[in-house]
């Protein structure tokens, strides 16, 4: 590497090499938004030197990043949507952490004024994805993650309140489980939390991980109490990537009111220029992303993403039912009340021949990549397909897709293939989030 090259000969050579990684269209497997409009693409290219720290260089992207918080915090009912906090992330993970943070710091507080001890905090979550096991981990906090059951695979009130002690600083229901779809009952677990308050005087906030329903529920599931029309719900996640239809690396946190985010987590730096507030774990970053996510708050509205968001649930919806129709599976997740897709087992008792990581295989010879893999916790022996739907992904490619499953199945009956589970050595594909 020590001679310069051509760069057209460069890029050539890395757009080859692209051509190996999987069609983004055809990967069902993935929360991440992967159809971008042109409008988008231009925007990202105009942003490409913009730093999302540096506020005093590039006021209006802060001001940008500014309105997209204001917009959320309405969307999400907040009583003072236009003075509360919020910011953006790299992703909901990092959105994720700092409302943890903020959990852990609003406790500790408590805790001093009220003279206990400060040593043994703990949060309590559903089956949730890796970024709560890290903040747990990173931040020296117990994690109480309730396992999954046969007959109940969510957090519910019930188990929340085996767990809770005046050492919780926080309850966290998943809007969208990374295992299933479907949505935790955040307003069940709040009118237990509150019963809880009257009974023995422990008040314990909710924090919802809204990475995928918080761009789902106030569009197409409008029925569903979760947001802070809830008092008890103190602050949400959601990442503008995925449902948020916005490109990679953009996640947001709102707290319900600026009173909820403590001031020991906001930093003050002056070296860029001017005096600024910032409460991100991360520093330097792209602005385009926040750009993108206003291009589509104002291009589409709420009559857009309702518009958008209900297609990809439709289309989830028919996919369950056509799955079901097979006669093979047994459906876990009919996509009507969560995330748009589907999820699916084999049928106890049926044997055709192969499992789902087979079928998961073959269906990657027609370019489709379809998640295959075992529950957590309690339930490991249960092996489940399932299929994400996006904006871009139509009924037209969902009945292609179905017809290459149907393909698939008979090519792997005809062929009887040997049944085999992962291997120590090789793992099956797994979910992505």
């Amino acid at each position: 590497m020590e001679e310069s090259k051509d760069p057209l000969a460069v890029r050539d050579l890395l757009i080859d090499e692209l051509l190996l990684d999987g069609n983004a269209k055809q990967n069902l497997t993935t929360f991440c938004q992967t159809n971008l409009d042109s409008n988008i693409h231009f925007l990202m290219d105009k942003c490409l030197d913009k730093n999302m720290i540096d506020k005093d260089e590039y006021p209006q992207t802060a001001e940008i990043e500014n309105r997209c918080v204001h917009i959320l915090a309405d969307l999400w009912n907040s009583p003072e949507s236009e003075t509360t906090l919020g910011c953006s992330t790299t992703g909901s993970s990092e959105a994720a952490m700092l409302g943890g943070l903020a959990l852990k710091w609003k406790w500790r507080e408590k805790r001093i004024k009220e003279g206990k001890s400060t040593d043994k905090p703990n949060i309590i979550t559903g089956p949730v994805q890796i970024c709560w096991h890290k903040f747990a981990r990173y931040f020296d906090v117990e994690i109480r993650e309730i396992p999954m059951e046969y007959g109940r695979l969510l957090m519910n009130a019930e188990e929340v309140l085996k767990r809770v002690d005046e050492n919780t600083i926080g309850v966290v229901p998943t809007l969208g489980v990374t295992f299933t779809l479907q949505f935790e009952d955040v307003k069940a677990i709040s009118d237990a939390l509150y019963k809880l308050q009257k009974d023995t005087g422990l008040d314990i906030p909710i924090h919802v991980d809204g990475a995928s329903g918080g761009f789902l529920a106030p569009f197409i599931h409008k029925e569903v109490v979760w947001d802070f029309q809830l008092p008890r719900v103190k602050s949400i996640n959601t990442s503008g990537h995925k449902f948020g239809l916005s490109p990679l690396g953009v996640g947001w946190v709102v707290w319900r009111t600026k009173e909820d985010l403590p001031e020991g987590l906001i930093f003050n730096v002056n070296y860029l220029g001017g005096n600024m507030p910032t409460f991100a774990l991360n520093f330097s970053r792209p602005g385009g992303q926040i750009i993108c996510q206003y291009y589509n708050f104002i291009r589409l509205g709420r009559e857009g993403y309702t518009r958008v968001q209900q297609a990809c649930l439709d289309h989830g919806i028919y996919i369950a039912e056509e799955i079901e129709k097979m006669g093979l599976f047994d459906i876990l997740y009919d996509g009507k009340s969560g995330v748009p897709g589907a999820a699916w087992m084999l049928k106890k008792g049926v044997d055709p021949g192969f499992d789902l990581y087979d079928l998961s295989d073959r269906m990657r010879s027609r370019g489709w990549q379809i998640a295959s893999y075992t529950l957590p916790n309690n339930c490991e022996d249960m092996v489940i397909q399932r299929v994400l739907i996006r904006h871009g992904f139509s009924h037209d490619m969902a009945e292609l897709m179905l017809e290459d499953l149907k393909r698939c199945i008979d090519y792997l009956k005809k062929h009887q293939m040997v049944k085999k589970g992962p291997s120590t050595d090789e793992q099956p594909q797994s979910f992505h989030h």
